[in-house]
């Protein structure tokens, strides 16, 4: 009788432990530096690689992206994106308290981080915060061999109607099979999220990753072509599930993790 007792409290426990394995789900922080002058530029890039990058390392992130849009040099306003890993809410919450203490950080990052009033190290921030999707529940690094600087890391917000609508289009990644999709035709998803809070809501994002235009232009054919697709574009509890698609192309700076 015992030995039967502490069989189901085992089982008890692996299926306690498996609960919680499925629900974990990371955090992805996008922060968006709008800057319009190279002096700009030099300090957010000098502190994103100098500082704030080693420093969130030292906490236990890693895998960070940095990027670049890929626009013409004629714009007069000139992005930074950052996609930042969080494994829980509360690491997020703890960030900036912990930085504080950093004094490396805080050395090292003095240029941009005690900017004067009118130098300031740019013009804006977006900050946009999302959970990952359930059928996609941690970041994935590209598994790409091709060189770093012609590859194309697409960023993709899908917008949708009402909350309910949107709820529907998360849906269609995970329980309808996009997203099986998409990992069978290898477009090297890095996150897929649910935004939590931003200025697009409600609305998710995601990031595939190609080895160059060509190789993006080739496997989106194979997207829209394939029998999945056409099947769940049938589907009428699928459709006018997307308001508005904004795409933006990046690609990775030097000092980027991937």
């Amino acid at each position: 009788m015992k030995t039967i007792k502490t069989l189901l409290f085992c089982f008890a426990l692996i299926a306690i432990s498996a609960t919680s394995t499925a629900q974990k789900r990371e955090y992805y922080q996008i922060k968006t530096y709008n800057l319009r002058s190279e002096a700009q530029l030099t300090v957010t890039e000098n502190f994103l690689k100098d500082a704030y990058l080693p420093a969130l390392k030292k906490i236990g992130i890693k895998a960070v992206g940095v990027f670049k849009p890929k626009t013409f040099a004629a714009d007069s306003i000139k992005k930074i994106v950052v996609v930042i890993p969080f494994a829980s809410s509360k690491q997020f919450l703890q960030l900036e308290e912990k930085l504080a203490k950093d004094q490396h950080y805080l050395e090292v990052g003095a240029p941009y981080l005690n900017a004067a009033y009118n130098q300031a190290p740019y013009v804006r921030i977006e900050s946009v915060l999302l959970q990952a999707f359930t059928d996609h529940p941690f970041l994935t690094l590209p598994q790409l061999d091709s060189p770093r600087a012609g590859r194309v890391y697409e960023l993709r917000s899908y917008e949708s109607a009402t909350e309910a609508i949107y709820r529907n289009k998360v849906d269609m990644f995970n329980a309808g099979g996009e997203i099986k999709l998409f990992n069978r035709l290898q477009f090297n998803a890095v996150f897929y999220g649910e935004v939590l809070s931003g200025g697009k809501m409600p609305n998710l994002m995601y990031l595939t990753t190609f080895a160059n235009q060509e190789s993006r232009d080739n496997h989106w054919k194979s997207f829209v072509d394939s029998p999945e697709w056409k099947a769940l574009l049938k589907m009428d509890k699928y459709k006018n599930n997307i308001s508005h698609i904004d795409i933006l192309f990046l690609y990775p700076t030097d000092y980027s993790d991937y």
